[in-house]
C-alpha cells in the first residue's frame, strides 16, 4: 500500500452540496428479510427524486448479483459485503449523493465498520423492525421454508442470529404502519433535525 496516493480532485464534495442544494449523506436500512427494507427504501428513493434530491440506492440482493456476488452468507463474508457497500456508499456522498443502503446487515459490529468506515456523523440508522413471524408471512420467496428446511445455510433469524440496534436513529415497526407512513416517518426526521430542504 505504500506506492498508493489517494487523488485529490478539484471538485469536492463541498462544490457538489453547493450545486445540488443539499447535504450528502447515508440512511442505512437494517433489518430480518421480509422486514421491507428494499419496499421502503425505493419508495423513499421516489419521495426525494421528485423533490429534487440527488439520491441513489444500494440494496443487498443487487449488490450481490455484482460487486459481491463472490461472497457467501457465512459470518467473514457478511462482514465484507458490509465493508465493501462501506466503500461505495462513501465515494457516492464524496460526490454529493444521499445513498439509501437496504441490507439486513445482521451484526452489531458490522454495522460500527459503515459508521467508521462511512463517519457516524454521516449515517442515518434505520432499524426497520419487524417480528419474524410476520417477515415469514411475507416471503415470497420461500427462502424461510428452505432455510428451515436446512437448504440455506446461515439464514438471518433462523440459522444466523440478528442483532438488534441498540442505538438507531429512527425505529419503523413495519407490522404496525404502511409505507407512506413508514417513509413519511424518516422524511419527518430528515426536515426535523435539518438534513434535507424537503417540504
Amino acid at each position: 500500500m505504500s506506492n498508493i496516493i489517494k487523488q485529490e480532485y478539484s471538485i469536492n464534495r463541498e462544490n457538489y452540496q453547493e450545486r445540488n442544494g443539499h447535504r450528502s449523506f447515508v440512511i442505512w436500512l437494517t433489518g430480518l428479510s421480509g422486514s421491507g427494507k428494499s419496499t421502503i427504501a425505493n419508495s423513499l428513493n421516489r419521495k426525494l427524486f421528485s423533490s429534487g434530491i440527488q439520491s441513489i440506492v444500494l440494496d443487498g440482493d443487487n449488490t450481490r448479483l455484482g460487486i459481491n456476488k463472490d461472497l457467501t452468507f457465512s459470518k467473514k463474508d457478511r462482514a465484507e459485503n458490509i465493508r465493501r457497500v462501506s466503500e461505495i456508499a462513501k465515494l457516492f456522498i464524496d460526490k454529493g449523493q444521499v445513498v439509501i443502503t437496504a441490507f439486513i446487515s445482521p451484526f452489531e459490529i458490522d454495522r460500527m465498520l459503515a459508521k467508521e468506515i462511512i463517519s457516524s456523523n454521516e449515517l442515518i440508522e434505520v432499524f426497520i423492525d419487524c417480528p419474524i413471524e410476520e417477515c415469514e408471512k411475507r416471503d415470497v420467496k420461500g427462502l424461510y421454508q428452505k432455510a428451515r428446511n436446512g437448504e440455506i445455510k446461515d439464514f438471518t433469524g433462523v440459522s444466523s442470529p440478528f442483532e438488534s440496534p441498540k442505538n438507531c436513529d429512527i425505529r419503523i415497526e413495519s407490522k404496525k404502519q404502511n409505507i407512506e407512513a413508514s417513509v413519511d416517518q424518516i422524511l419527518e426526521f430528515l426536515k426535523t433535525n435539518s438534513w434535507l430542504p424537503i417540504d
